[in-house]
């Protein structure tokens, strides 16, 4: 009984760790008052007005959510023949490709934003927003390339030569047997570079500045003239966004084979 009681109140106290500052943060967007206060003093929907009514934190918006999806775009239209090819062929220097593509991944983020700036500024390249989405496509490329590598490592090679042994060509049995199952797969891959984009301030800083402003990079530059509840109103935004991508990489893809579990 005892024993019981302790067990829940435990897993009530985990809970409460990990959801308390969402309930925080979520209350204080919805704050009446110009600052940052819990509880809230009073009730208004005036920050969330303002994400999408004021031009800079729209025009930071809109820019977020392009080099997000253009640069998980890329990544993933570059990730799926390395993918394919490694695993179709085992080609060495498809190989050799992967672990390049999962190498920036793996060093620390400031160090890639800053071989990106040394390599925008000696190209004369500067203040574009191609330059973050290119430096976010190969930062997360390696996320892509695991996804559909596992999407492609689920496949039953009996499927593909049962194809082959009734005539199929090989664009036929990539469209009609690889490409449905490991379809989920680089969606899932697509939705974890887009989450990750959307939320990475160090290379968006480094590459473009602030010529080019995206929400995180925005709301650090926001904070030198004080907290504003809009600042919470975005953190909600976000959490609400990340929710729904996880959502459809559950609903659609195999999101136990993703993260490692056994099927």
């Amino acid at each position: 009984m005892i024993g019981t009681i302790l067990r829940r109140a435990y897993m009530a106290a985990f809970a409460l760790f990990l959801i308390g500052p969402i309930i925080v943060i979520t209350a204080v967007s919805f704050n009446a008052q110009k600052f940052l206060a819990f509880p809230p003093r009073g009730f208004s929907l005036r920050w969330y007005a303002a994400i999408f009514g004021e031009a800079d934190w729209f025009g930071a918006l809109v820019n977020s959510l392009t080099i997000a999806a253009l640069s998980a775009l890329l990544a993933t239209a570059i990730a799926l023949p390395v993918a394919y090819m490694a695993w179709r062929h085992g080609l060495r220097y498809a190989r050799a490709l992967f672990a390049l593509g999962i190498a920036p991944f793996i060093l620390p983020p400031v160090i890639m934003a800053l071989a990106f700036l040394i390599f925008f500024s000696s190209v004369g390249v500067n203040g574009l927003m191609i330059n973050v989405i290119i430096a976010h496509a190969i930062f997360l490329l390696a996320l892509p390339l695991v996804t559909i590598s596992l999407g492609l490592e689920s496949i039953d090679k009996a499927l593909i030569e049962a194809a082959q042994t009734m005539g199929a060509s090989s664009w036929t049995v990539f469209r009609t047997v690889i490409a449905p199952i490991a379809a989920p797969f680089a969606l899932a891959g697509f939705a974890f570079c887009f989450v990750l984009s959307l939320n990475e301030y160090i290379i968006a800083l480094m590459t473009v500045g602030f010529t080019v402003e995206t929400l995180p990079v925005k709301i650090f530059n926001a904070l030198r003239y004080g907290y504003t509840p809009v600042i919470a109103s975005i953190a909600v935004l976000f959490l609400a966004v990340n929710i729904a991508v996880f959502s459809l990489i559950a609903r659609f893809s195999n999101l136990a084979r993703i993260l490692g579990a056994m099927d």
